[in-house]
Parts: structure tokens; C-alpha cells; sequence
């Protein structure tokens, strides 16, 4: 998650600290150097001018080590407070000073601020590792630079200007003590770090710690060459900052007073060259912007000599408007720009170098040597101007030496580069054209030695992205084909990659090999792009190399290139661009999880699963699920095109994104205005308007009651009693095709009902005008884990109850179900559920909508011979059914009416192996059956095309747990329990009307009986409420309609349990078979091996009740059997 360093507690205060610090080094300093100059003789001032400077950077030659050894025994916050109250006492010594105005106090108080920076250095640059994230360095580092120039310039302009004309001890004693006493309250703010080397031994031998600390990063390769090239930054800035007085008077024709504006320019390039080379090292460790910024400050060396080249001072301005209008001074003025910017380009990621690389336990040392280091170069840069300009050499000759030195200097870099050079610039290529963010880069480091990096394959340029990702250099197996092709031959000459085979088992030797000797690898488990935009079939060879070798795999999700045009999707499934933004999310590596028993084919399959599973959990984790349905509308419109169809219904035709969110924006106007209350009821058809008015609702800030208009106005009563509404959004048209007066006229006596076609009559052109304004953004703002909507409970087994259902939850479960089903904005739902039922909200309404997939909205599933006229005319590729409807359209449909359909989903009630069969036989279509609860939103397990099991509803979801508690009397399986962030917020019951219940620990009783076998797949047994105890035994009410419905294939039956004197229980079977008897069912049964305690004491025949949602009334079917039995009695 991206943040503001500069309102973080973990890093304001320190930025704060430095800057008052340096602010406060270098006022004093300048105001020594004007005393100085007010007070002395030119020669005399010049030679203590000199020691000023001498005097402010010895401390760091002889104390930086020793600030280095403090700061890793001792808690850095605590040591940056002490350091920062002896900086007071300091500051009041300095302005006894210059009361007195003692140079000899002043040159002591200098010595004591150089004192205090110095040991000040490491912790600065130590503690913001232990506070910060990797990532976050290079920022923080640019942050630090830019700011400490800023401040010496602040500091030496403001003293300049206080003290030009002498000494004012007023001014100079408030700002000094204030800003002191500044620092040390931002010290006090630094959270504390703890101790990282608590038994260390500090070396009281200054000389010697010096030498020890830079003997050991001597040893050290990868930090000996990071802190010589900081040191060149240092060494090239003190070079050219001392000779720019000499060069602004003898030959550019200023006085003194206008080399504050060159430094201003230095400081202002200095911060945004630091902020440059930020960006371009966000990430992993990337070096190459060090030799370019080294070769840069050769040409600007070059170009600044020229510049300079003849140039003699005729004159001394004394504004900066009659300097900046002398010959060459704006062009130096760049020139300087140009230096500093180049001098950021090696500061910045150097020193992320050596905070990332140096151990926790001597980062500070390894930062105090580099101080040592840098401040050994910057007294050799400016003896080396001294000695040169002593020879006679002339500004321009000087630096076309520097420029030189620094072409020699910057090649040197490249060759000895820590980094790889090649991978480095191809991060920057990805930092500059896409915008890459990587997140999690630190668990790679998590996953030990030699992990396998997984990473999913949307485009020809993953490779490439890969190897600019990963601090290690991995191996890459590379498909055999693609490694001999012409374009890619030459990139692979500069990495390390294994041709693969797929498809020979035996390829996957070379890899395992590999990874034993201790090397990373990456791999796509995936083995090709994909085509689908999600993922596909993963190969078991990726998974049979972390099995084998017991590395972690760290899952790797790449978003955003299967937009670019060197992905294999079609324009159809996805809105090219030529330079996508690309996020890179590394997850915390796990160990794939293989049972331990298997051997040989099984074992390779059963690490296959679990590598997908692994992969479908990374789909799900880096989803976008921390938004709001609305907003993810709205992204889904900016993503495909305000102009691409969104919904469409028979009625009023086709709605574009633009259209529905302008009216979801003009409606939630209204609703705002209008209804003071947080819930308001909706009773709409699967229609535009209904989508509307949901997206409308929710950008009013309020919550949508979705309302069952099948399920009776009592039970609707009890739905908007629990939930308190009082205002119910229907329409006029609906109520009367629906037949709905009668429980209109009963709703009114208790809730208000709100037509929306009066509503749309009162819309003026202005409303329209706003809407269309408004509609990229709600009107009211909600957060993820506000409640979205409230659905109820289907009524089947009892009253309804109110479930809440968040934001979060309904786009956690569409993230769910996207990771395991492949699916793209060239698809088509058509949505027969209703959207007050769970399933035909999330899966046949909101997925869609956010995924750029057009919904095709048919307000009644019982339609059987239109529908699928309908399915035909509207090329629909995925539908969502029950098996009572899709066994009806199975009956109607021509074979040929279905060719367009990619998937068939069913959920709500089991699907019979007739309807199965007739769909495969007739359209050649596998029906994929799903499993879930309203309270889910709604699903928790789905058969996939990869993965589908006949007789199961799938595997469950990934982000969910599980968990079977023992039934009684129930041998085999469990009650399943569930939580994951698809699970409601709570309950809302009649009882209690609005109190949410919320649910203990988060776990969900879903009151069902399942089973769980060894591959995942979930078999459902039947409602913990729907067995029956007979005889000791326990029936499952379930397991006797699935052999009703084999017995009479196309009828619809249900079994209810009654009292039984005898038995405790017995069962009555209804059915719609008009033939059926029990001596049928009997002899079939028998058939079977069922026991006979499954066939019902009685079948009869007649209409089988049936809710909205296309499930069987339970609560109506056992009445009609308790009727029948109590007529049969009075017979």
C-alpha cells in the first residue's frame, strides 16, 4: 500500500531532525564566515574561512565510526535524542559567541555541531531500515538528500542575509536556540529501534575503530563498491561547490552575494535528481543509475568548461537579474542543474545499497565507515582543488580534467557494478515506460535458500520483468521453442535460463539439479501465455521440483501486461495499451503440502493441485477487494470504455456503462434527498432498472434491502421489519405484470411504497446534466467494510433472516470465483436469478459488472420456451441456473439454441443426472455445479472446467477455511463450517429489528451435511435439519429425492418427515410424476440397495411447491403432507 513518508511517525520525525540539523551546521557556519570576513583582514579571514570548513569535517573523519559502533549497541532513537540535547547546549555556546563576538567560541561551537552531526550520520541513515519497508528506502534516501541541501542552502542564504551588513545576537540567539530546541522535541518523536548489537564493544581509539570499520566493509565486496561510488558523489560535490565562489567572481562577473543563487540551483537539482533516481531504484537494489550519473557529471564537466572557456570578470554584479543577464551564466546555471541531478543518480542508490545490504546488527558501522569514507574524499577534493589551482590551472582546464576522470571513473563503475547491469536498466525501462510497483519483495528473502519463484504468464514481456524484479539473479526455465527464436537469443546471452520441454517429463531432472546446488529459479507453472486473462492449466513438473527438492515457492502475480500488445488476448478480452501501469505482488512464500503416502503418477498429480491451488490463491490475494462495489462499477467503466454495454434486457434494450452509472448517479440524487433512513427496500425484476437503482441506492450512501416478492407479503414484512425499512422502491409496470396488488395493498399498511416510474417522470434535464457529471463518482463515500446489501434468507426451512453482506464480502467472493473460472469482457451472463437471490447478485450481476461483462437480465426463469429463444438471439456464453430451470429449458430448446454457451453454472439444489446427461447428450455441455449460502455471498465451493467432478460441487473457494464438526448418528462427513472474507458482517432477525448478530469468530454454521474427499471435491448429503432419525437410523431426506428423481426423470419431488409413533419418524414423498406409486418406488429402491427405511410410507401426487429462487418450499411442502395425512386420518 502506497503512503506518505513525510506523515508517517515512522520517518517525519527523523526527515525533521536532519534538516534542523543541517540548517542549524551550516547558519552557523556562514555567520561565522561573514563575522570572519566583517571582522578580520582578507588573508587573515581566508585562512580561518578555511578552518571553519576543516573544523565542521574533521569530526567526521575521526567520530563517524565511533557514532557507527553507538548506534548499533544502543537504541538509535535514544542516541539521536541524547545527541540532539547536547546540540542545545551547543547552540547556547554559539550565541555566547557571538555576544562576545569570540571567533575563537564560535570556531569551539562549530566543533561541537561537526561533533554532533557526525555521530549523528549513521544513526540517520541506519534507523530508517529498521523502520521502513525495502521499497520505501530509495524514497526515504531521496527524501534525506534533498532535504539536507535544501536546508545548507536555507542556512547559508538566511545567514547571508542576517549577517551581511555584521553581528545581530538578537536574531542569531532566538533562531539558534529556537530551531535547536526544535530538533531535539522532533528527536523525542523518532519511535524507538531496540538495541541491534547489545554485547558489542565499543573502541574508544577513534583512529582505530576508523580503520577496523573500513578494514571490515573492505571485505565486503558488494558494500566496499557501493560506499567508494557514494564517496565519488561526495568527493565530485566539495570539488565543485569550492571552486564556485572563484569562478562566480573572476569569471562570470558576480559578487559574492549572488553564489546563493547558483546554490540554490545545486540544492533545488540536487532534491530532484534525488526524487529521480528514487523512482528509478524503487524496488529491488538497482546500481546502474550510479556510472549514468557519473558519465553525466563528465558531460556537464565538459559543457561547463566550455561554457566557461574565455571568460574573464569585467565587472562584479551585485543583483542577480543585471548577473543573470551576463554571457554564459544561465547556461552554467543549467550546467550546475545538470551535475547535481547526475550526483543524485549515484548517492541515492548507493546508500539504499548499503542500508539493505549491510546486516541489521552493523548497519550503523557499515554507515559510519562509508561517513569516514566520504569525508576522506571530500578533504582529498578540496586538497586536490587547492593543489591544482596553486599549479596555475584554470577553472575550465580543471574541470575538463574532472569530466575526464569522471568518464574513467563511471566505466570503472559499470565493470565492477554490484548488479547486474543489464537487469538494472531493464528496471528502469519498466520504472520509466510502465509505472512498475512491486510489493512483498522482501518475501523472497522469507522463502530461504533456493526458492522457486512461480509467477503467472500473461505476456511476452514476463521474462524480462521477472529478472528486473528478484534481488538474486534466478535461472529461468525457458520454454525450448521460444529460447530458439532469433528476437529472443541475444537477451538470453545475458541471464541464466534452462531450456524446457513441457512436454517431457524428464526435463524437469535438469531443474531440480539446479535448485539442489543452491540456485533460485523461476518458473511459469503455467508453461504458455495465456489466453484467457487468467489462470490455465498449470504443468506438475514446476510443482514435482518443489516437491522433490522441498524449496518454498514464493507465488509471484504479474498485473497489467496482458494489456499490452505483446499479450496473446484478443482486443475482445481486454482494452490494449501501449504502455500499461504493471504491478508486481511477491506473496509469502508456502511449502506445497503433498500427502506423504502417495507415490509415483499420484504423487505428481496430487503436487500438480496443489501448485494450482497455490496459484488460484494468488489470483484471489492480490485482487482488488478493499474497495466498493460502486467503485469497482465505475473503475470497470474508465478500464473498458464508458461506451462498452453493460446490461441489457428485453424490455428497455441496452445499457452502456456511461448510461447506467448516469442513471444509478441521477436516482441516488433522489434517493439522498428524499429518505433520511440507512436501508431502503428494493422489489425489482431481474431488469436495467433494477441494476440502476442498486448502483443508485449505493452511491446515495445507503443500503439496498433486497426484497423476495415471490416469498409473500408476511414474509416480505418480516424482511423489512428486521432490516427497518420503511420505504420500498418498486415499479408500477412489475407489480402489475407480476400480480403483485394484493401484497402491495398488505405492505402498505406497514411500509411506504415508492413508484420509480413516478420518480423517473420528475427527472429534469438538469438532473440528467448532473448525473452525467457526477457519474465517475458516488455521492457519498463508503469504506469496504460498510455494509453493501442485505439479502434474506431463502424462507425454505423457516422466516427469513436479514443477511448483511459488506462490500468487501461480495468482492471478495467475485475475486473468488474469478481466480478458479476463466472469464473476460468478450463473455456474456445471461442472468435469469433473481438479484434478491445471493447467487444471481454476485455471480449474475456484480462479477459481471466489474470484470467489463455484459448482463443480459430476464425477469422470469419460468419462461421455459422463451429463455432459451432469448440465449440464441443474444449470443450469451455463460449462464447461471438451478437444475429445475435448466431441466426446463432442456425440454424446449432447440439443440442448436445454445451454441454460443462457453459455461453453464448451477446452484440452489442439486443436479440430477437426467438433466446432467440431457445437457451433454443434446448440447454437449458439462454443467458445472456450485455450492453456497446466502451468507456467503453466496458461493463456497464451484466445479471448474479444470477441476469438475460429477455428483460434487467442487473444490472450495480459495481465502476460506473449513472445518466438519461430528453429527450423531452421521458415520461419514460433517456439519461444514466456513469463514473468509466472503462471510456477512451478521444476521438481522424480526426479534431485533436492525441489531446486527454478529457471527463468533467469524465462522459460518452452514447447517449442511458434506463430505470432503481426498482431492478436495465437496459432496453434499443433505440439510443437518433435512434427516430424519427412523429407527435409530439417520435418513437423509436429500439421498431419497435424488432416487426419486432417477426413478422419474423430468419430475420434481420432495420428502418431508413426519412424527411417527412407531419409528420416531416417517417419510411422505410428493411428486408432480403423474403415475408415480410407492410399490414403484419400492421395487426401485430395492433395485438400488437402498435401504428400506429410504422408501417413503407414502407418495402422493400433486403440485410441488416452489420458492422465487427456484428452490423447493420446504416449510410449504411439509404442510401440504402434514394436510394430506390429517384428510387421509378423517377419512
Amino acid at each position: 500500500m502506497q503512503h506518505n513518508l513525510m506523515t508517517s511517525r515512522k520517518f517525519a520525525p527523523l526527515f525533521w531532525t536532519q534538516f534542523l540539523t543541517a540548517f542549524n551546521d551550516n547558519f552557523l557556519k556562514n555567520t561565522l564566515v561573514f563575522l570572519i570576513l566583517f571582522k578580520m583582514s582578507a588573508s587573515e579571514g581566508a585562512a580561518l574561512v578555511t578552518l571553519a570548513g576543516v573544523i565542521l569535517i574533521v569530526p567526521f573523519l575521526l567520530l563517524s565510526a565511533l557514532g557507527g559502533e553507538l548506534a548499533d549497541k544502543h537504541d538509535k532513537a535514544k542516541i539521536a535524542e541524547l545527541l540532539k540535547r547536547c546540540e542545545i547546549a551547543v547552540a547556547a555556546l554559539a550565541v555566547v559567541g557571538l555576544a562576545f563576538s569570540s571567533i575563537f567560541v564560535l570556531m569551539a561551537a562549530l566543533f561541537g555541531f561537526g561533533v554532533v552531526s557526525a555521530l549523528f550520520g549513521p544513526i540517520k541513515y541506519g534507523i530508517l531500515p529498521d523502520h521502513l519497508e525495502r521499497r520505501d528506502l530509495p524514497k526515504a534516501n531521496a527524501w534525506i538528500e534533498g532535504g539536507t541541501f535544501i536546508a545548507i542552502l536555507a542556512g547559508t542564504i538566511i545567514a547571508a542575509f542576517a549577517f551581511s551588513g555584521g553581528d545581530n545576537v538578537l536574531i542569531f540567539g532566538t533562531m539558534m536556540m529556537g530551531l535547536s530546541v526544535l530538533c531535539w522535541l522532533a528527536s523525542r518523536m523518532i519511535p524507538p529501534t531496540g538495541s541491534k548489537a547489545p554485547d558489542l564493544q565499543i573502541d574508544r581509539n577513534v583512529i582505530r575503530s576508523s580503520y577496523t570499520l573500513v578494514k571490515e566493509i573492505r571485505a565486503d565486496k558488494r558494500l566496499w563498491r557501493s560506499a567508494l561510488m557514494n564517496c565519488w558523489f561526495w568527493l565530485v560535490g566539495a570539488f565543485v561547490l569550492s571552486i564556485l565562489p572563484t569562478m562566480v567572481t573572476e569569471l562570470l562577473g558576480g559578487s559574492e552575494l549572488v553564489v546563493p543563487a547558483y546554490l540554490t540551483v545545486f540544492a533545488i537539482a540536487v532534491a530532484v535528481g534525488s526524487a529521480i533516481a528514487a523512482w528509478m531504484s524503487s524496488g529491488r537494489i538497482v546500481l546502474l543509475p550510479a556510472p549514468v550519473g557519473t558519465a553525466l557529471l563528465g558531460l556537464f564537466s565538459l559543457d561547463l568548461a566550455w561554457n566557461l572557456w574565455g571568460l574573464a570578470s569585467v565587472g562584479h554584479a551585485t543583483t542577480i537579474a543585471t548577473f543573470f543577464a551576463g554571457q554564459n551564466t544561465i547556461r552554467v546555471a543549467i550546467d550546475l542543474a545538470g551535475m547535481a541531478i547526475a550526483g543524485a543518480f549515484i548517492a541515492v542508490p548507493t546508500f539504499a545499497a548499503l542500508q539493505t545490504w549491510a546486516h541489521e546488527d552493523r548497519r550503523a558501522r557499515v554507515i559510519g565507515a562509508a561517513n569516514v569514507l566520504s569525508a576522506l574524499f571530500i578533504t582529498v577534493g578540496l586538497g586536490l582543488v587547492a593543489a591544482v589551482q596553486a599549479m596555475g590551472a584554470s577553472i575550465p582546464q580543471i574541470l575538463i580534467g574532472l569530466g575526464i576522470i569522471n568518464f574513467a571513473v563511471a566505466w570503472l563503475m559499470l565493470k565492477t557494478l554490484p548488479t547486474n547491469p543489464f537487469r538494472d536498466f531493464i528496471s528502469i525501462l519498466f520504472r520509466a515506460f510502465m509505472r512498475l510497483e512491486v510489493e512483498g519483495l522482501e518475501n523472497i528473502k522469507k522463502a530461504g535458500r533456493a526458492p522457486i519463484i512461480a509467477l503467472n504468464h500473461v505476456s511476452l514481456l514476463d521474462g524480462a520483468l521477472a529478472l528486473a524484479i528478484t534481488e538474486e539473479e534466478p535461472t529461468f526455465a525457458v520454454d525450448y521453442k521460444i529460447a530458439q527464436a532469433w528476437w529472443v537469443r541475444p537477451f538470453l546471452k545475458m541471464c541464466k535460463f534452462l531450456p524446457l520441454d513441457p512436454t517431457k517429463p524428464m526435463a524437469t531432472r535438469s531443474l531440480i539439479k539446479v535448485v539442489q546446488d543452491g540456485n533460485p529459479i523461476g518458473i511459469f507453472p503455467e508453461g504458455r501465455l495465456t489466453v484467457t486473462g487468467t489462470l490455465m492449466k498449470v504443468y506438475d513438473g514446476a510443482a514435482m521440483v518443489a516437491d522433490k527438492t522441498g524449496s518454498m515457492v514464493v507465488p509471484v502475480k504479474i498485473d497489467g501486461l496482458e494489456k499490452s500488445y505483446l499479450s496473446y488476448l484478443d482486443n475482445g478480452k481486454i482494452r490494449r495499451r501501449l504502455f500499461p501501469k504493471v504491478k508486481v505482488t511477491i506473496l509469502e512464500p508456502v511449502k506445497l503440502e503433498v500427502p506423504p503416502e502417495l507415490k509415483g503418477r499420484k504423487r505428481r498429480t496430487a503436487a500438480g493441485a496443489a501448485l494450482y491451488q497455490v496459484m488460484s490463491n494468488l489470483l484471489f490475494q492480490t485482487a482488488d477487494t478493499s474497495s466498493t462495489v460502486l467503485d469497482r462499477v465505475i473503475q470497470a467503466g474508465h478500464e473498458f470504455g464508458m461506451k462498452k454495454l453493460a446490461v441489457e434486457d428485453p424490455v428497455t434494450g441496452r445499457l452502456t456503462y456511461g448510461k447506467l452509472l448516469t442513471g444509478a448517479a441521477v436516482l441516488g440524487a433522489k434517493f439522498r434527498a428524499r429518505f433520511p433512513e440507512q436501508n431502503l427496500g428494493v422489489m425489482l425484476p431481474n431488469a436495467n432498472g433494477a441494476a440502476a437503482t442498486l448502483l443508485g441506492v449505493m452511491s446515495a450512501g445507503k443500503v439496498p434491502a433486497m426484497l423476495n416478492f415471490t416469498a409473500g407479503a408476511a414474509n416480505i414484512l418480516s424482511a423489512c421489519k428486521a432490516a427497518q425499512v420503511k420505504h420500498v422502491l418498486t415499479s408500477r409496470a412489475f407489480v402489475t405484470q407480476a400480480k403483485l396488488g394484493p401484497v402491495i395493498a398488505e405492505m402498505e399498511k406497514q411500509v411506504t411504497i415508492v413508484w420509480l416510474d413516478d420518480l423517473r417522470a420528475e427527472i429534469s434535464l438538469k438532473d440528467k446534466i448532473l448525473g452525467l457529471l457526477r457519474k465517475a463518482r458516488p455521492l457519498v463515500k463508503r469504506q469496504p467494510d460498510d455494509p453493501a446489501v442485505i439479502l434474506f434468507t431463502s424462507g425454505s426451512e423457516g422466516t427469513p433472516k436479514g443477511v448483511v453482506l459488506t462490500h468487501r464480502n461480495i468482492l471478495s467472493n467475485a475475486a473468488q470465483a474469478a481466480a478458479r473460472i476463466d472469464f473476460h469482457s468478450g463473455d456474456k451472463v445471461f442472468n435469469i436469478l433473481p438479484v434478491f437471490h445471493s447467487f444471481g447478485l454476485t455471480a449474475g450481476t456484480v462479477l459481471p459488472l466489474i470484470s467489463g461483462v455484459p448482463v443480459y437480465f430476464y425477469p422470469s426463469p419460468l419462461h421455459y420456451r422463451i429463455v432459451p429463444e432469448l440465449i440464441y438471439a443474444s449470443n450469451a456464453t455463460i449462464i447461471f441456473g438451478t437444475d429445475t430451470f435448466l431441466n426446463g429449458y432442456s425440454r424446449t430448446a432447440h439443440p442448436y439454441d445454445f451454441r454460443s454457451i462457453r459455461y453453464i453454472f448451477s446452484g440452489a439444489e442439486p443436479v440430477k443426472a437426467a438433466t446432467r446427461q440431457t445437457y451433454m447428450e443434446k448440447f454437449g455441455l458439462r454443467i458445472l455445479e456450485g455450492y453456497g449460502v446466502t451468507e456467503t455471498a453466496p458461493v463456497i465451493s464451484i466445479n471448474t472446467p479444470m477441476y469438475n467432478k460429477s455428483g460434487t460441487v467442487g473444490k472450495i473457494l480459495p481465502g476460506m477455511e473449513w472445518k466438519l464438526e461430528p453429527v450423531p448418528g452421521i458415520d461419514e462427513g460433517g456439519r461444514l463450517y466456513v469463514r473468509g472474507a466472503n462471510v456477512m458482517a451478521g444476521y438481522l432477525r424480526a426479534e431485533k429489528p436492525g441489531v446486527l448478530e454478529p457471527l463468533i469468530d467469524g465462522w459460518h454454521d452452514t447447517g449442511d451435511i458434506v463430505t470432503i474427499d481426498e482431492d478436495g471435491f465437496v459432496k453434499i448429503r443433505g440439510r443437518a435439519k433435512r434427516f430424519a432419525k427412523i429407527g435409530g437410523e439417520m435418513i437423509s431426506l436429500a439421498a431419497v429425492e435424488t432416487l426419486a428423481a432417477e426413478l422419474w426423470p423430468g419430475a420434481l419431488s420432495v420428502v418431508s418427515s413426519l412424527p411417527d409413533a412407531k419409528k420416531g419418524e416417517r417419510l411422505v414423498l410428493l411428486t408432480d410424476a403423474p403415475t408415480a406409486t410407492r410399490a414403484e418406488f419400492l421395487a426401485f429402491a430395492k433395485s438400488k440397495g437402498a435401504m428400506d427405511m429410504m422408501v417413503p410410507a407414502e407418495v402422493s401426487i400433486g403440485k410441488v411447491p416452489v420458492l422465487g429462487s427456484g428452490k423447493v418450499d420446504f416449510v410449504a411442502a411439509r404442510k401440504l403432507a402434514e394436510s394430506a395425512v390429517e384428510g387421509e386420518q378423517a377419512a
